[in-house]
């Protein structure tokens, strides 16, 4: 199936105290061009995303996000540091004695100072046993993204599908004039010709037989309109194959159909026909600007 190189995906989680956000993006490229943002202390592991991420898609300029921190529900353990508590006290002792200040150590002299606490701040710098269930989030966007990208890429094959049953159509409608078109010119060169020629001037009836053939085999589109019918069905064929749906591709067999659309005007001469190429080829221009964001 088809896939759009247009897609958004999130995903966040709590364990351990960990929180971990993840945003995965992406928009239209022609190659695959990947960019990672991760908080510091992962930036190791910047490969691993873009390889995680290069492993599921082929084009695409994506963009990744991931943020770790606390959870903020979470009780961090705080614990008094007695040996600092008792160094510091002693040392603002020190102080107060040698200002001269009479009034006593107090509390709140004493919390003025964070390092007398100890908490498990550094929770956060165990990365390599973070980074597993930071990489599972990760994840979980990625096939975010990847679901919004086959969503729209069915929305765009059923586009598709409508514009080449469109094609088809008129293709039909195209072979009944080219038939008609054939007999019409024989007949309209066999009674010019008859006037101009009259009783007086002589000709090869056989001779003439043999230009309407090769004129008939010139104006004749037939096989034209046969390889573009079956330019069609391999369209087709490509959008449902689960294994490929590859823009390029498909821009590959779009460019034939206009190739025999422009083949199929040119031969006909004929101003009814010329006027159903433009519609086939409008379908076939709002085909190739949607084929833009195909993978």
């Amino acid at each position: 199936m088809l896939e759009s190189m247009t897609g958004f995906g999130s995903a966040e989680s709590v364990k351990d105290g960990v929180h971990v956000v993840a945003e995965v993006r992406s928009v239209n490229s022609r190659f695959a061009e990947i960019s990672v943002k991760l908080p510091r202390q992962f930036s190791s592991y910047e490969l691993d995303v873009r390889e995680q991420i290069r492993s599921c898609l082929q084009r695409g300029k994506v963009s990744a996000f991931v943020q770790v921190k606390l959870d903020e529900e979470r009780q961090i353990p705080i614990t008094v540091n007695r040996q600092k508590t008792r160094a510091l006290r002693g040392l603002l002792d020190v102080v107060r004695k040698e200002a001269g200040i009479e009034s006593p150590l107090t509390l709140d002299h004493l919390l003025r100072f964070s390092e007398i606490f100890d908490s498990d701040s550094t929770l956060l710098e165990k990365t390599d046993e973070i980074w597993p269930f930071v990489r599972e989030v990760l994840h979980d966007a990625i096939d975010g993204m990847k679901k919004m990208r086959f969503q729209e890429g069915e929305e765009l094959a059923k586009d598709f599908m409508g514009r080449i049953a469109s094609i088809n159509d008129t293709l039909e409608d195209i072979q009944v004039l080219s038939r008609n078109n054939v007999s019409a010119v024989r007949q309209r060169l066999s009674e010019k010709i008859a006037v101009i020629a009259g009783d007086q001037i002589a000709y090869s009836r056989e001779r003439l037989e043999m230009e309407l053939v090769l004129m008939s085999d010139k104006l004749d589109i037939t096989e034209e309109c046969t390889r573009f019918a079956s330019h069609n069905k391999f369209f087709i064929d490509e959008m449902m194959n689960s294994e490929s749906g590859s823009g390029r591709k498909l821009n590959f067999l779009l460019q034939e159909q206009l190739r025999e659309a422009n083949t199929i005007a040119s031969k006909s001469q004929n101003a009814d026909i010329s006027q159903k190429v433009v519609h086939i080829k409008e379908e076939l221009e709002k085909i190739r600007e949607q084929l833009q964001n195909i993978e």
